[in-house]
């Protein structure tokens, strides 16, 4: 029996759909990647992956690089990374745990996990004081930059770290940004010593914050961070909820399997 009109559309939007997902695929092996070299791979006509292209390009999942015909993987697929099954696990876990801190400190607090050389925030809670804060949920922020990113690149090793600051450029977005790896690597071995980390004005002018490590059953860190104004949250207020925020990591971290190791007694 012959298809539909609807049905032979269907199958071309199914087809449509599997090609733009082997494009992507392409794209995750090889990085940096030209529309010749994707057709030759997939096995389809240049104008093809052109146009596949040009849709995902629109959807921000790859961006054409400076070298004019060749793409690589967008920031909208760390967006979707984020979403599973981690962001499943921690903000069923945390969320009650960040609600409750948030209305404490009257402050906005976020969840954020390491992404290529990104903090993606998964999660947030808005305290009273912090009406029309900018939703994070979702958003890349620069590593080197904020308290979260400090937390996460912290607690990976030198090597691990100093590739993840390579990718990052360390770029200046406002005066107070650190810029040199090796004042930053001085930082973060003070945040882990401490348990927590702290920035004043050094992605946004205006805005400070802090943040501790969550830890899971196999030791993996994310970060917990509470933000805001400079004028209400200052340096001085910052200090005063430490035990707060390094409290409410730890207890998402329970919650998450994690065990503080037994120290054996003298």
């Amino acid at each position: 029996m012959t298809k539909s009109n609807g049905a032979r559309a269907t199958d071309g939007g199914v087809q449509s759909v599997d090609r733009a997902f082997q494009v992507l695929e392409v794209l995750a092996r090889n990085g940096e990647v030209g529309v010749s070299a994707i057709a030759t791979e997939i096995g389809v006509h240049k104008s093809t992956v052109s146009r596949l292209l040009g849709s995902l390009e629109e959807h921000e999942m790859v961006v054409q690089t400076y070298e004019r015909g060749k793409y690589r993987l967008s920031l909208g697929i760390l967006r979707l990374a984020a979403s599973v099954p981690e962001r499943l696990e921690i903000t069923e876990q945390g969320h009650a745990v960040c609600e409750r801190l948030a209305a404490k400190l009257g402050e906005t607090v976020n969840v954020a996990v390491l992404r290529s050389h990104f903090a993606i925030h998964l999660d947030q809670a808005r305290g009273p004081a912090s009406v029309g804060t900018q939703n994070w949920i979702g958003e890349p922020t620069p590593v080197h930059a904020t308290a979260s990113g400090k937390i996460l690149l912290a607690y990976l090793d030198v090597q691990h770290r100093h590739e993840v600051l390579g990718a990052a450029a360390l770029e200046r977005f406002t005066e107070h940004t650190i810029t040199s790896v090796e004042t930053l690597d001085e930082e973060l071995a003070a945040a882990k010593s401490l348990g927590y980390a702290v920035v004043v004005e050094e992605y946004e002018k205006g805005l400070n914050a802090i943040a501790a490590p969550i830890r899971d059953y196999d030791g993996k860190i994310s970060a917990l961070s509470v933000s805001g104004p400079v004028y209400r949250f200052t340096e001085a207020r910052m200090r005063a909820v430490v035990p707060d925020v390094i409290a409410a990591a730890a207890e998402i971290s329970e919650r998450m399997g994690f065990r503080q190791p037994i120290t054996p007694s003298a």
